[in-house]
C-alpha cells in the first residue's frame, strides 16, 4: 500500500538548503518510526512530498502505518492512495468508478484534483470529466460542489496519478531533530506535559528532568507520562529521563527560608539544578510549563526573579495560554487522564506567597541556604534512556511477568482505544478486559480484590510501569502478561 505524506506548510517556505535538510530529517524519522510496524517499509521523496510504501496490503499493517504517520512532527496530512500510470482521462474515470461506485450510491459528491507537472489538460478538466462520468455511471444522488457527502480526490504527479482512498490529519510542526535539543522540567501535570509536547511538535528533541520531592509513586507516574509522550510523538530519537532527588533541597528551604519566599526560591533552585544538568548534556535551553499569573509564582515580576538564577535560555510554550486551553490540548494529545490522576506531593506551600518578589530579598534569603545540598542533589541524579525507562525501577521492585496463563488470571488490555481498534488482542477461551492505561489508577481499586490481574500492552513497557505503580500503591494482585514471542 502507498501513502503520500504532505509537508507542514512552513517547511515549504524555507530556503532550498533548509527545506532539503528538513525533508531529509523527516524521511529519516518516518523510516525509524514505521520500522516498528513494517521492517521493509520504503520511504522516498526529496521536495514536494514523501512516498511511503508498505511491504504488504494487510489491513492491520496499513491501519497501523496510518496511525503512526498522524503523530510524527512535520506532517501536515497523509493520503492512502492507489498508484497508477497516467494514460488518459478514461482510465482515471474507470478507476474512480471501480473504487467509489458503492460509496456514491444515494449520495451527493464532487471531484477534486491536484496536479503537478506539464499536461495538456487542467485540473478542472479532470474534475469535470471524471465527475460527469461518475454521475452517469453510478447511482449517485448528484453533484454538489459546496456541500458534498463524498469527495473523490485525485492527485496527478507528472506521469502518474493517485486515487485517494483515505486522508489522515498530521501533527504539523517541524521534523524532530531539526532544532537544537532541550531539557524539559516535567512534573506530570497538565502544564509540563503539554509544554513538552509543544517543543517536540516544533522539532525539538526534548529530554525530561523530574525533581523528586519525596515520592516513588509520583516518580513512577511521571515516568509513565514521559514514556507515553516519547513513544507517541518522539520515538524517532533517543531521549533521557533524569530524576533529581530534591527532598533535602526542600527540607533546607523549609528550615531556612521565609514562608512567603519559599515558592520563588524553590523554582530558582530547580532552574539552577536543571542548568547544570543541561550544560553537562550540551542542551540548548530549559523548558517549563509556566503561564502568566496562573499561580502566585508565575507573575511577570516573579518569573523575572526566577529567571535571574540562571543564564540558560528558558522556554515557556504556555506563557499566554488559558488553563482550559492547556487542558483541552492535554485531552487532544492523550495526557489529560495522566495529569488528573498524577499523585500530588505538596512540598512547599506558602500561607501568603509573594506575587512581587524583590531580587535583593530573595538573595538575602538564599544566603541562609546550604548550596552543597543542591550540588549533592545534582550529583546523585539518576539518568535513564526513556526507551529503557523501566530498568531504573526494576532493581527496586520486581514485577511478575508471565507468558503462561493460570485459571485465576484475568487479562487487562491497557492499550489506547485507537491501538486496540487497529489490532484487537484476543486469547482463545479467555475474556479480555479493556481499561486504557490512563484510567487504571482510578478504576483498578474498583476491581474484585480476590482476582489476579495481568496487564497487557504491545511492547510490555507501559504494562510494567503501570504494574509497578499499582503495586507501589498497595495492590498486590497485579502483574504483566507478555505472550511468548512478544
Amino acid at each position: 500500500m502507498k501513502f503520500i505524506v504532505k509537508l507542514f506548510p512552513e517547511i515549504t517556505i524555507k530556503s532550498a538548503p533548509v527545506r532539503k535538510r528538513f525533508i531529509k530529517q523527516l524521511r529519516k524519522n518516518i523510516r525509524k518510526v514505521l520500522k516498528s510496524a513494517d521492517e521493509n517499509i520504503e520511504v522516498t521523496g526529496v521536495w514536494d512530498y514523501i512516498e511511503v510504501t508498505t511491504s504488504s496490503d494487510d489491513s492491520v499493517l496499513v491501519a497501523r502505518v496510518g496511525d503512526l504517520l498522524s503523530y510524527i512532527p512535520g506532517i501536515c496530512y497523509w493520503l492512502q492512495v492507489a498508484d497508477y500510470p497516467l494514460t488518459d482521462m478514461d482510465d482515471m474515470l474507470a478507476k474512480a468508478v471501480e473504487a467509489h461506485k458503492e460509496e456514491l450510491a444515494g449520495k451527493t459528491f464532487c471531484v477534486r484534483c491536484q496536479r503537478s507537472g506539464k499536461h495538456e489538460f487542467r485540473s478542472v478538466d479532470v474534475e469535470r470529466y471524471v465527475g460527469g462520468g461518475l454521475n452517469q455511471q453510478t447511482e449517485a444522488a448528484g453533484v454538489s460542489l459546496s456541500d458534498p457527502q463524498v469527495t473523490v480526490r485525485l492527485e496527478i504527479k507528472r506521469d502518474r496519478y493517485f486515487l485517494v482512498q483515505k486522508r489522515g490529519e498530521g501533527l504539523g510542526g517541524y521534523p524532530l531533530g531539526t532544532q537544537e535539543p532541550v531539557l524539559s522540567l516535567i512534573s506530570g501535570g497538565f502544564d509540563s506535559t503539554v509544554s513538552s509536547f509543544l517543543t517536540m511538535k516544533r522539532g525539538i528533541r526534548t529530554h525530561f528532568c523530574f525533581f523528586n520531592l519525596g515520592g516513588h509513586a509520583h516518580e513512577l507516574a511521571v515516568k509513565e507520562v514521559a514514556y507515553y509522550l516519547w513513544n507517541r510523538f518522539g520515538s524517532s530519537h533517543h531521549v533521557r529521563f533524569i530524576t533529581v532527588p530534591f527532598e533535602e533541597v526542600v527540607r533546607e528551604i523549609l528550615e531556612k527560608v521565609d514562608n512567603s519566599q519559599m515558592g520563588v526560591i524553590l523554582k530558582r533552585m530547580m532552574l539552577r539544578a536543571a542548568t547544570k544538568v543541561a550544560e553537562e548534556m550540551d542542551l540548548s535551553a530549559l523548558v517549563t510549563g509556566e503561564a502568566v499569573a496562573q499561580v502566585s509564582s508565575q507573575t511577570l515580576t516573579n518569573l523575572a526573579v526566577i529567571d535571574s538564577a540562571t543564564d540558560a535560555l528558558v522556554l515557556r510554550p504556555l506563557i499566554t495560554m488559558d488553563k482550559q486551553d492547556i487542558i483541552d490540548t492535554a485531552a487532544r494529545i492523550g495526557t489529560e487522564e495522566f495529569a488528573r490522576n498524577i499523585p500530588e506531593y505538596c512540598a512547599v506551600i506558602s500561607k501568603n506567597p509573594t506575587t512581587c518578589a524583590r531580587k535583593e530579598r530573595i538573595v538575602r534569603e538564599e544566603a541562609n541556604f546550604d548550596f552543597t545540598v543542591l550540588d549533592e542533589a545534582v550529583k546523585t541524579r539518576r539518568v535513564v534512556s526513556v526507551n529503557d525507562i523501566i530498568a531504573d525501577d526494576l532493581t527496586r521492585e520486581e514485577v511478575e511477568v508471565v507468558d503462561t496463563l493460570q485459571h485465576d488470571h484475568v487479562i487487562v488490555d491497557i492499550r489506547h482505544p485507537d491501538e486496540e481498534e487497529i489490532k484487537p488482542f484476543q486469547v482463545p477461551g479467555r475474556e479480555v478486559m479493556h481499561i486504557p492505561f490512563y484510567q487504571l489508577r482510578t478504576r483498578f481499586p474498583e476491581l474484585d480484590k480476590q482476582k489476579h490481574y495481568l496487564l497487557y500492552c504491545e511492547k510490555g513497557v507501559m504494562s510494567q510501569l503501570h504494574a509497578m505503580h499499582l503495586r507501589d500503591e498497595g495492590h498486590e494482585n497485579v502483574g504483566v502478561y507478555q505472550p511468548e514471542g512478544k
